[in-house]
């Protein structure tokens, strides 16, 4: 299987990621805000950041939508899913 590290030793598979944010950019919109106060309510956020986050990433596991506070960047993280890393049991 093929893995994306976010931070704390939290990995998450390439193929459940929806898509990943810049926490900066994105949180000035009252939408994102919204999702984020929501996602957090209902126990979805989980965080993987052992700072400040800088970027969230969204997946679906299971059927469910889970919300990943990171502490890399975005750009990071992107360039992490594109090299498609694997890591073997």
């Amino acid at each position: 299987m093929k893995f994306i590290h976010l931070g704390k030793g939290t990995l998450v598979r390439d193929d459940e990621i929806l898509g990943i944010f810049d926490l900066d950019i994105t949180s000035q919109s009252h939408l994102t805000r919204k999702f984020l106060s929501l996602a957090d309510k209902s126990g979805k956020v989980i965080n993987a950041a052992e700072d400040l986050p800088k970027s969230f990433v969204l997946c679906e596991q299971r059927g469910e939508i889970r919300v990943y506070l990171s502490q890399m960047a975005s750009a990071t993280l992107l360039k992490r899913a594109e090299e498609r890393t694997q890591v073997t049991d």
